[in-house]
């Protein structure tokens, strides 16, 4: 009896393992997050993009870099051991670091990580962006063409009605999907399950309008600001 017992256990214990392995296929680590709805859609869109292209999307979230290593060294060490063209995608909440390495440079031409990692969303946003910060003229036509970010604006937000674990999942996710959905349109193939070019255009939608928002009242209060300076320029 206790034989079988310890078989069952064994069973069990080797089930589990091997659930975990494979739901943890392309969510590589996730040490922030910690949502069972999050992890299954990763999978999902990862599971699905592996099988219509063959490229391996895979997602790493820190809490911090181990002491001493950089972030493209820690995700060397992970592409390394990967067999498969392996894109990955990386976020460390300490260190406030955001990446995309891959373990084959060709892979690249399916997607412009430039884009994917840019702080801006729109051309209007990085021309303004651009006037203020940049310190050459090579820099400035880089942010003023370079648009479209995907996670950096998301994560750049504050949002009282949103936790930070959750803006965190939103900012990941938008890019993650932005990786996929840049190879499957080079790759002329559909995604499927919801996650086509369409999909995430609410979320970018109402960032532009928090940012237009945000600039229109900045613009309101500059014009307040000289007016009544200029009534009160004598007194």
């Amino acid at each position: 009896m206790n034989i079988f017992k310890r078989r069952g256990l064994f069973a069990l214990i080797l089930v589990f393992v091997l659930q975990s392995s494979l739901f943890a296929k392309y969510l590589y680590k996730d040490e922030i997050v910690n949502n069972p709805k999050f992890n299954t859609t990763i999978e999902l869109l990862g599971s699905t993009l592996y099988k219509k292209t063959g490229i391996s999307l895979k997602l790493m979230m820190l809490r911090e870099l181990p002491n001493g290593m950089t972030m493209y060294e820690y995700e060397k060490s992970i592409l390394d051991k990967c067999t498969q063209p392996t894109i990955l995608l990386s976020f460390s909440e300490m260190n406030q670091i955001v990446d995309i390495e891959t373990n084959d440079k060709t892979l690249y031409k399916y997607f412009n990580k430039k884009r994917v990692l840019s702080p801006v969303t729109s051309y209007v946003q990085g021309f303004i962006m651009a006037a203020f910060y940049a310190k050459s003229w090579d820099e400035f036509k880089s942010m003023v063409t370079t648009t479209g970010g995907s996670i950096l604006p998301l994560l750049g937000q504050k949002s009282k009605e949103m936790t930070t674990s959750n803006k965190y999942s939103a900012a990941v996710f938008n890019g993650y999907l932005d990786i996929a959905q840049q190879i499957a349109h080079a790759k002329n193939i559909k995604l499927g399950h919801g996650f086509d070019s369409e999909a995430n255009q609410t979320s970018i939608f109402y960032l532009k309008i928090f940012f237009y928002g945000f600039l229109l009242y900045g613009i309101v209060m500059l014009i307040r600001r000289a007016i009544y300076r200029r009534r009160h320029r004598n007194e």
